[in-house]
């Protein structure tokens, strides 16, 4: 049999494989430590096993994104233009929802943002010395769902433009339900955020630096906003 038919059957057991301990590590909650460092433990846990399946399939970081930018230019504008149409995309929703009149119920998860990051609220101090680990999460995630789910569901539907239609769109479910298990306006906001970095990392050149940051951007805005 020929190898090339079987390449998308390893690669979608691999997803298989990927997203099941994605969502299962999250089972994982050390009660002792706070929610940022249980988060950073399910990321690199993840991180760890999609490390695997790319030694597997002889694929590197570099090769899916983690590349020096050969035009720094167009990497600024790049930057620019995601961050800016990932702003458009939420405010776009924000409007739709009010003229349409839609009662989308607001984030049902058990942990509030103090029980999360500790209360912020005029607290500096607190806010310098976490927001290095939300950078890092950031990071994290940019390289996890643009970079390698992206690339394996592509792989996976055998690399044609519809795959990578598919791929865009399924990631960016992946890293809604991932924040939210509901349908609530944050994992709707989320998703929309998910869908405009991926279509940015199709669209640029696959350089994940330009998404990293604008990740980075929108989360200190987020944290910002709680101090």
């Amino acid at each position: 049999m020929d190898d090339s038919n079987k390449k998308p059957r390893f690669v979608f057991i691999d997803l298989i494989i990927y997203i099941s301990v994605m969502f299962l590590i999250r089972e994982i909650y050390f009660s002792q430590f706070n929610f940022i460092t249980n988060g950073l433990f399910w990321s690199f846990s993840t991180l760890l096993v999609a490390t695997i399946l790319m030694r597997l399939r002889n694929v590197s970081w570099q090769e899916i994104g983690l590349f020096k930018p050969t035009n720094y230019k167009k990497s600024l504008l790049a930057t620019a233009f995601i961050f800016a149409f990932t702003l458009l995309s939420i405010i776009i929703f924000q409007i739709l929802k009010d003229i349409l009149g839609l009662q989308i119920t607001a984030d049902t998860s058990n942990e509030s943002a103090a029980s999360k990051f500790g209360d912020l609220a005029g607290n500096w101090l607190l806010f310098f010395s976490i927001i290095p680990f939300i950078w890092l999460q950031s990071m994290l995630e940019e390289v996890l769902d643009r970079g390698f789910l992206i690339n394996w569901f592509e792989k996976a539907l055998s690399s044609t433009w519809l795959a990578t239609a598919i791929a865009v769109i399924a990631q960016a479910v992946i890293f809604s339900f991932r924040h939210s298990y509901d349908l609530s306006e944050r994992s709707i906001t989320v998703g929309l955020i998910g869908l405009a970095m991926g279509i940015g990392y199709v669209c640029f050149g696959r350089n994940l630096w330009p998404l990293i940051f604008v990740h980075c951007v929108l989360n200190t805005i987020s944290m910002l906003d709680r101090v």
